[in-house]
Formats: structure tokens, C-alpha cells, sequence
């Protein structure tokens, strides 16, 4: 096999090079996931930003809980004292003097402007973490949208490269997926997962350290369900990772169902298989929300069990620690500090648990971007000559191909092509015609043999410039949900109206699309919706003709279309191909009988060649194609 042959069937055995692996099982993949930080390096200072702005937010909110611990304090402390003024006061004979001292106790200068301060404190720090809190999402998010920015053009420009093999053997709503949804799961690896779970944590580290440093048995008393909170804990964790890979697996199949049958509505309708195809559409269905329920099942369960821990945690709370503010070993402030802390604690718990699953879909998302990005499917380009000036020379030398290495479609094809030369390929459907076409523009890759073209191999010229010399009108031709303008030049800005306009007039397509409603600029709809086939195949002639290419390849141009249009088109054919090297793939002999020379294909061979005079006289295969059209 040569070089530059390497299959998709090939590159799956092998599988990605690396940190792609299999993260069923896994919440963090380090190896995966320092590929994808490496998309953060243009960002750094953004992401040492956002990390700055979540250990900031961590801390600060540790600190409200203690400063309304203390308000607390203070107000027990001035109702003690009201308590005790009004044991030993007498109602009767000193209300007046009674009122003043209890005044001066409540709203005295000391508890007032403590009262004040603390309270302008907790206001000034609910600012401050609302204010970081803020920028802290804002940053985050705007990481993660950089991130899956360049990470999606960097997919879809591998995309892009690909051979069509690749396109022939993975589905379009796969690839649909991968682009999109996935890489969406990406974004929140940094916006709702690891910098959350770095924050969650580093708010648990924090919480735990100061509920044992202001009173220790207040913290064990409160801490009492953790270990029963972290075994369920994980239990979910585990529970929810398969039914996450079942839903990405689902979400593919369901886009790659809708968009294959979407395109073939038409022969579902033509065949009266609606109800058959609605069936297998429920299927699908039924499966993709089976595997949600699974992991909405996993939370439904999950939650309420924290919310009861966190429950058995405040009752132990009240209970012991009414005994230790009797005892005077713990305050009221103490007391509704812990019941903030409780909240403090077990809020993260819960969000880790879901924030470890963001991060797994995270995980499955990258790992399935990416086998995508390791996948070797593209067309080798080590070519280094010009194809610019090209001659069109084109020589085949025992050439063989196969689309499965081990079913050959060409085998040991030889013929040449002078430069200026038109070429046809006739035969049955399965031939061999195709295969030639696909060999010589090198959107599939030759096994054995060798192509030149002007004497230098095809390989030996790069391929961008090579794709550029080649023209190709196909038999189905593909139009963009674009203006006619637009679909010609391909959004070339060196290809002006003016140059579009001659082509049109060149091929003989300028009148029809003048009368559309907004001439070059009427848009013509997905897949050419508004146009004919005809007008349709014609636009074709003009998208190859604007950029005057050496070679030119008519792939069956004339075989859809009725005897109007393929006037118009035979019309096109002879004054595009005019001083152009042209290979000609033809079922209507008509069409090709004024040819330099005519190949005849039969299962990959080439088993006649000639000019249509001399095939005809011969009496063979050639003949006998010709007698079943003609007579």
C-alpha cells in the first residue's frame, strides 16, 4: 500500500493517540483534561483570574456566619441585661427611673454602634461576595466559551481534511453531535465544573477548619451524618456515570436518525414507509429518554437523602447545644453560627455531586471530540509543485483502488489523456467510472500503481492547488442555502460579479437566472429547493467555469435531466470544455460521440478504448451499448 492510503478502518483499531481513553468509570481523566487545558494557554490570565476570583469567594463567605454569630451575641447579651433590670425593678414606684436604665442597657452607646458595625460589615461583605461572585461566573463563562471556541474550529477544520471515505462510514448526525452538543459539554468543564469543584472544596476545607477552631464539639456534633452523607455520595457518583454515557450515545443516534431521514423524506413518502419509519423513530426516542430518566432517577434519589442528612445534622445541633449554652460552654451566636456552617457544609456536598458529573460529561464530551481529532483520516499533502500551470497531461499506469482494501473497484486501469483532450467513460453502473474520477481528484487514495499528471505523480503536487486545477460538475449537484451568486463563487472574494456574469454567459445560463426574482442574489433555498435540475446542473457548469481549471470532470451531467435542458447542457459542456483537458463519465452516448477517445469500463477493466467511429465498427462492447440506446 502506498504512502498516504492509511484507512478510517485503520485509524479506529488504533484508536486516539493519547489521554482519549475510555472515562466510563472516571470523573477526572487528567491525561484528557490536560488536553483540553492546553486550549486555556492563549487565556491564562483569564483563567488565573477566574481561579483568583473562586478562592476569593470560598473564604469570604466563611466569614458572614462568625460576624452574625457575634450580632447575635451581642443582642442576647443586652436582652440578658433587660432580663435582669426587669427582675429587680419596681413597677410601682421607680417605672420612670426602671425606663431609663433599660434604655441605656438595650440602646446603650456600646451595643448600639457594635450592633451597627457588625451589621454594616455583613452588608458590606454580602456586596463584596455578590460583586466577586458576579465576576467569577462571568469569567468562567467566558473561558469556557473561548475555550469550545477554538476547540470547535479546530474539529470542524480537521473535518474539513478528511477523506470521503471518513463522510461514507460515519453518519452526518454523529459528526452533527460531535461539533456541537459535545463540545458544549466542554464549556462546562470551566464554567460549571472544575473551578466550581475547586471553589466546593476549598469552601468544605475552610468551613471545617473554622467550625473546629471556634468550638470543636459544636463541629463534631454537626459532622455526625458525613460519613453516612459521603457513602451515598458516591453511590450516585457511580450510579450517574453510565446513564450520562448512555445519554451521549443516545443524543448521536437520535441527531444522526433525524438527519438522515430528514434528507430522504422524499423516499420515505415516494415508498408510503411513514408509519414504518415513525416506528423506528420511537424506538430511538424511547431510548434516549429511558436514558434520562435513569440518571433524573439517580438525582430524585439523591437529594432528598442530603436534605434529611442535613436534617439529623441541625437536631443534633439544638439538642446538644442548648445543653452547652445552659452550661455556658457555647453562646446563641455560637449556636446560629453552626446552623449557618451546617448550610455552608453540606451546600457544596450536594453541588459536588452534581458538579463531579458536569465534569464526567465533560469528560465524555472531550474524549469523543477528540478521538475525533486523532482520527488519521486525511488525504496525505507532502506535494510541494505548483499545479497552477498545468498543462493537463493525465496518465493512469496499472492503477488499482479499492474503497475496502480488500474489494478492488480498479484493477490495473492504464490509459492517458493528452493535454486538450476529451475523454469519456462509458459502462455499466459499478464499473469503475466513479472510481477514476474520485482517483484523479484525489478525494480517495490509490492503493498500487501510479497517476501523473504533466509527467510529475499527483502526489508530488499539493493538494489544495491540485483541487483548484480540477473542476468537477457532478451528477448531484450541491447547493448551500445561499445566494446563486454565492454558490458559484463558493465565498471566493477574488471572484467578482462581473467574472460570475461571463462564466453565466459562457455556459449559456445568464437568461434563466436573470429572471429570477433577485437575479444573482436570489437565494435558492437548501440544496437548490427553488431550482431544477437542470438549472441546478447548470449553475454547476458556472461554479467550475469561473475558475478556469486545466482539467475538467463531467460526472454524468446530462443523465438527470429532461431533453430541454440537456440541449442546454450539451450546449455548456462544448464551450467549457473547449482547449480544457476533460474526463466525461456518460450514460447517453449522444453526448459523448464527438470524444477523442471513449474508454469502455467492465468490472474495473478497461476493455475497450477508441474514438466512437472505430468502437462502433469493432462490434463490441462498445457496440452493443450503443445498439440498446440507438436501435
Amino acid at each position: 500500500m502506498t504512502a498516504g492510503s492509511t484507512t478510517v478502518s485503520e485509524a479506529a483499531s488504533t484508536g486516539p493517540r493519547k489521554g482519549s481513553g475510555n472515562t466510563q468509570g472516571k470523573a477526572f481523566d487528567r491525561a484528557l483534561f490536560s488536553r483540553v487545558f492546553d486550549f486555556t494557554k492563549p487565556y491564562r490570565g483569564v483563567f488565573l483570574l477566574a481561579v483568583a476570583l473562586t478562592l476569593t469567594l470560598s473564604i469570604v463567605g466563611v466569614i458572614r456566619p462568625i460576624m452574625l454569630g457575634w450580632l447575635v451575641d451581642v443582642a442576647a447579651t443586652a436582652y440578658d441585661q433587660l432580663f435582669v433590670l426587669t427582675a429587680h425593678s419596681n413597677w410601682n414606684a421607680h417605672s420612670i427611673a426602671w425606663a431609663a436604665k433599660l434604655t441605656k442597657a438595650v440602646v446603650g452607646p456600646g451595643s448600639h454602634t457594635l450592633v451597627l458595625v457588625i451589621t454594616l460589615a455583613v452588608v458590606i461583605l454580602l456586596v463584596v461576595e455578590t460583586m466577586v461572585q458576579y465576576y467569577q461566573a462571568y469569567w468562567t463563562a467566558w473561558l469556557g466559551q473561548a475555550v469550545t471556541f477554538d476547540l470547535r474550529q479546530k474539529l470542524y477544520a480537521r473535518i474539513l481534511g478528511f477523506k470521503l471515505r471518513y463522510f461514507d462510514r460515519t453518519p452526518i448526525g454523529t459528526l452533527v453531535t460531535r461539533v456541537v452538543s459535545d463540545i458544549e459539554t466542554i464549556d462546562d468543564i470551566f464554567s460549571q465544573g472544575l473551578l466550581m469543584i475547586m471553589g466546593d472544596i476549598l469552601k468544605l476545607l475552610v468551613v471545617v477548619v473554622v467550625m473546629f477552631v471556634y468550638n470543636w464539639k459544636l463541629a463534631l456534633l454537626s459532622m455526625v451524618p458525613i460519613p453516612l452523607l459521603l457513602w451515598s455520595t458516591n453511590i450516585f457518583k457511580n450510579s450517574i456515570q453510565k446513564s450520562f454515557q448512555d445519554v451521549r450515545t443516545q443524543v448521536a443516534r437520535l441527531n444522526a436518525f433525524v438527519q438522515e431521514h430528514i434528507q430522504g423524506m422524499s423516499i420515505v413518502q415516494l415508498f408510503g414507509r411513514e408509519q414504518q419509519e415513525y416506528r423506528k423513530f420511537q424506538a430511538i426516542n424511547r431510548e434516549h429518554r429511558e436514558a434520562h430518566i435513569r440518571s433524573v432517577l439517580a438525582y430524585s434519589i439523591f437529594f432528598p437523602v442530603v436534605e434529611i442528612l442535613s436534617a439529623i445534622s441541625l437536631a443534633f445541633l439544638v439538642w446538644w447545644g442548648v445543653k452547652d449554652v445552659l452550661a455556658g460552654e457555647a453562646s446563641l451566636g455560637d449556636i446560629f453560627a453552626y446552623i449557618l456552617f451546617i448550610n455552608m457544609l453540606y451546600r457544596p456536598i450536594r453541588q459536588l455531586a452534581d458538579r463531579f458529573n458536569v465534569l464526567q460529561m465533560g469528560m465524555v464530551g472531550s474524549e469523543r471530540v477528540f478521538k475525533v481529532l486523532d482520527t488519521e483520516a486525511a488525504i496525505e499533502d507532502n506535494g510541494r509543485l505548483d499545479a497552477s500551470g498545468l498543462k493537463g497531461a493525465i496518465r493512469f499506469d496499472e492503477v488499482w483502488f479499492a474503497y475496502n482494501d480488500a474489494e478492488f473497484v480498479l484493477k490495473g486501469v492504464s490509459f492517458e489523456a493528452k493535454a486538450g483532450e476529451m475523454v469519456a467513460l462509458v459502462g455499466a453502473t459499478g464499473s469503475g467510472k466513479s472510481s477514476i474520477i474520485n482517483v484523479l481528484s484525489r478525494t480517495y487514495e490509490f492503493q498500487r500503481g501510479q497517476v501523473t499528471l504533466d509527467g510529475h505523480p499527483i502526489r508530488s503536487y499539493g493538494l489544495a492547488g491540485l483541487h483548484r486545477s480540477i473542476g468537477m460538475v457532478q451528477q448531484d449537484v450541491f447547493l448551500f442555502s445561499d445566494t446563486v451568486h454565492n454558490n458559484i463563487t463558493l465565498g471566493d472574494p477574488s471572484i467578482s460579479r462581473q467574472q460570475v456574469v461571463q462564466a453565466a454567459m459562457a455556459v449559456g445560463a445568464h437568461e434563466f437566472i436573470e429572471r429570477l426574482p433577485q437575479g444573482y442574489d436570489t437565494p435558492v433555498a437548501e440544496r437548490g429547493g427553488i431550482l431544477s435540475v437542470g438549472q441546478r446542473q447548470l449553475i454547476a457548469f458556472i461554479r467550475a467555469a469561473v475558475n478556469d481549471p486545466k482539467v475538467l470532470i463531467l460526472d454524468e451531467a446530462t443523465s438527470s435531466v429532461d431533453s430541454t435542458s440537456e440541449q442546454l447542457i450539451q450546449q455548456a459542456t462544448e464551450r467549457i470544455t473547449r482547449g480544457r483537458t476533460s474526463i466525461v463519465i456518460a450514460h447517453r452516448l449522444s453526448t459523448i460521440q464527438g470524444a477523442d477517445r471513449i474508454l469502455v469500463m467492465d468490472k474495473g477493466h478497461i476493455v475497450e478504448q477508441g474514438d466512437h467511429r472505430s468502437l462502433v465498427d469493432h462490434n463490441g462492447a462498445y457496440r452493443r451499448l450503443y445498439d440498446l440506446q440507438f436501435r
